[in-house]
């Protein structure tokens, strides 16, 4: 193999290990229902907390609970998926590796 081509391999390597210890440091707040449910989540889609507030928990509406719960966590997810795409995408050079994004 190509000496430098190795070289690249492993500045490109130190880079996305760099990167991928940004996205488990980087904290993301979701909240649904007006703030109700509130969920932190990482870059690497860990979710690290939910809050739920005291006035939206009632035993004669749990559905309406599930939804805001559900609502939070979906948009998490989708937020921290995005930001994982957005750091890693200059390392890549906007192409889509399996397991990276």
């Amino acid at each position: 193999m190509n000496k430098h081509l190795i070289q690249q391999a492993q500045q490109l390597q130190a880079k996305l290990a760099k990167a991928q210890e940004e996205l488990a440091n980087m904290n993301i707040e979701v909240s649904s229902g007006g703030g109700a449910v509130k969920v932190v989540i990482d870059g690497q889609q860990r979710i690290h907390s939910i809050k739920i507030a005291r006035e939206v928990v009632n035993p004669d509406d749990v559905e309406m609970l599930e939804d805001l719960v559900l609502s939070a966590v979906k948009e998490a997810i989708t937020r921290s998926q995005e930001a994982a795409a957005k750091q890693l995408s200059g390392l890549t050079g906007g192409l889509k590796i399996p397991g990276l994004m």
